[in-house]
């Protein structure tokens, strides 16, 4: 399958549409990108972008787990999971990432994700189905309420 190559700029789309996702604001989301941005290397790839990214957001989110602890608490074990799901819904979705390419990014096996991309997705759904209809609206066509 042969896959068109983004340019840089649209990577930095993709980047600040997966962290406004990710957090729901923009300036979380402007924040986010910063912090990737600025801790990311000049000559790595679009997979190492989004690998920091992953990283700044979990730092962010405080999901990171400081150093000297012996071993992460279950609720921030949990909230990982839940948040890389999401990430990986994401980034099928927004970014167009093969499943190879997103177990590189979240560190986990090919089957894992596949896996956490069905539940993911299914959650999704729910969660949009829930939603009110003015509300539907507004996420859909990116317009406000009033």
């Amino acid at each position: 399958m042969n896959r068109e190559r983004k340019t840089p700029p649209d990577v930095v789309d993709d980047l600040y549409t997966l962290a406004y996702w990710m957090t729901g604001t923009g300036k979380n989301a402007g924040e986010l990108v910063s912090c990737t941005c600025l801790n990311a290397e000049d000559d790595g790839s679009a997979l190492e972008l989004f690998r920091m990214f992953r990283a700044c957001y979990f730092e962010t989110s405080g999901l990171s787990v400081p150093e000297g602890h012996p071993a992460e608490p279950e609720s921030v074990s949990l909230r990982k999971r839940f948040a890389d799901m999401k990430l990986s819904v994401l980034l099928s979705g927004i970014c167009g990432f093969t499943c190879r390419d997103i177990a590189e990014i979240t560190g986990m096996s090919v089957e894992t994700l596949r896996i956490r991309l069905s539940w993911g997705r299914k959650l999704l759904f729910k969660a949009f189905m829930l939603m009110p209809p003015a509300e539907k609206r507004v996420l859909l066509t990116g317009g406000s309420l009033s």
